[in-house]
């Protein structure tokens, strides 16, 4: 079966053999919380001009800083065939490459992250981020959540999970730590101020609305996606139908990770009367996203951008910028655009690994450069985008 691209500015699709069908391929094409969760899925709407499942060449190029997926699935296989662990095997190769997003998942791991494709997921709360220094990092606690309740906070340095060190590792590994079975302990060692201190929390089933509306002054409507989970670009085409006729619009992505590009071009869509979204190569074969027609293109739009704005939340971005649709306020984003695609190894976990690149419609490739905002803001954000607006036309 041909693999399915998987737009990561943070993951992915299901590259297989024979053991995976399409149908799981559905299921759990899913991307990690590094802040990518960006893939292509069979039969989503607005995809590749060029056919999701057209073969790729026979022997296609790879990229520099790119891990080889043949190496890696040998690796992989010898590591089975002596015992041990073809996951440690395929990473090591993955981290020796080079591959910045290039990533190995065991079955556990990977099946979890299906749950976040529906903004769903067992575990505490937390979000980290690695260091350049390697260190470890909360980078946001969800309200309500066990993590919030132990009085976890952003800025809190993660030592360990479970007595098991994480400084060094990759935020997907962390991740995975920190997930499991609902109910179950897990003792978090943590560091605040230059002091030590341990936390036993339980997880629980988490749930993100990944759409949020609310109204500003004037009838401004404010949508805020705080990622592309399963049905999020419909919400935005239904928050956009619902403003107050002539009002304008602020798209929030500021902190936004990514998640499945369909649904970005499906919000695009929100706001476009068919068109170019972005395009992309696998492998050295171009394709294109397209928006849906019949979009609304009148209604003044500002798309607020932070660096925490990522991958298919950059496309997005990227794509109403090129096409003279918004103006975007802010600051600029994360500058991750880049593609994955998954490999099955012969224990059942999955490498990810990078292909290619994904750019905007005028051609900007976004990977390690991001989007500069046309109006820069800080602090002020909002209010910055309400002058936009208003000089639009719209606003009190």
């Amino acid at each position: 079966m041909p693999a399915l691209p998987a737009l990561c500015l943070r993951p992915r699709d299901l590259r297989r053999g024979a053991v995976l069908t399409l149908a799981f391929l559905a299921s759990v094409g899913a991307a990690a919380s590094t802040g990518c969760w960006d893939r292509e899925e069979p039969g989503a709407p607005a995809v590749l001009a060029a056919g999701a499942t057209a073969p790729e060449p026979a022997a296609p190029p790879r990229a520099s800083g790119t891990a080889d997926r043949e190496a890696v699935a040998r690796a992989a296989a010898e590591a089975v065939a002596e015992g041990k662990s073809g996951k440690k095997a395929a990473q090591e190769v993955v981290s020796r490459s080079g591959d910045r997003w290039g990533t190995v998942y065991d079955r556990r791991e990977y099946a979890a992250f299906a749950e976040g494709l529906d903004g769903r997921w067992t575990g505490v709360g937390l979000w980290t981020e690695r260091r350049p220094d390697g260190l470890i990092e909360v980078d946001k606690v969800q309200p309500d959540s066990p993590a919030a309740r132990a009085g976890l906070r952003a800025g809190d340095r993660l030592l360990s999970v479970d007595g098991r060190a994480v400084t060094g590792l990759a935020a997907n590994d962390v991740t995975a730590l920190l997930r499991g079975e609902e109910g179950t302990p897990v003792v978090l060692g943590l560091s605040r101020g230059g002091a030590d201190l341990t936390e036993t929390v339980r997880r629980e089933q988490l749930r993100t609305e990944p759409v949020t509306v609310r109204r500003l002054p004037g009838g401004i409507t404010v949508i805020k996606v705080a990622s592309f989970t399963r049905g999020s670009g419909e919400r935005v085409r239904a928050a956009v139908h619902a403003a107050p006729a002539g009002a304008g619009v602020m798209l929030d992505l500021r902190g936004n990770p990514g998640g499945l590009v369909a649904e970005a071009v499906t919000a695009a869509s929100a706001f476009l009367d068919g068109g170019l979204v972005a395009t992309y190569d696998v492998r050295g074969e171009e394709r294109a996203l397209y928006a849906a027609p019949g979009g609304d293109t009148a209604r003044p739009l500002v798309a607020l951008v932070d660096g925490g704005t990522m991958s298919a939340a950059e496309l997005l971005t990227g794509a109403l910028q090129d096409r003279g649709r918004a103006v975007a306020v802010g600051s600029r984003t994360f500058g991750k655009g880049s593609v994955q695609m998954p490999t099955a190894l012969p224990d059942g976990s999955v490498a990810e690994l990078t292909v290619g690149t994904y750019r905007t419609p005028a051609g900007r490739s976004l990977d390690g450069a991001g989007i500069t905002p046309d109006l820069t803001a800080g602090d002020g954000t909002e209010e910055r985008a309400a002058t936009v607006l208003g000089g639009l036309g719209v606003g009190p």
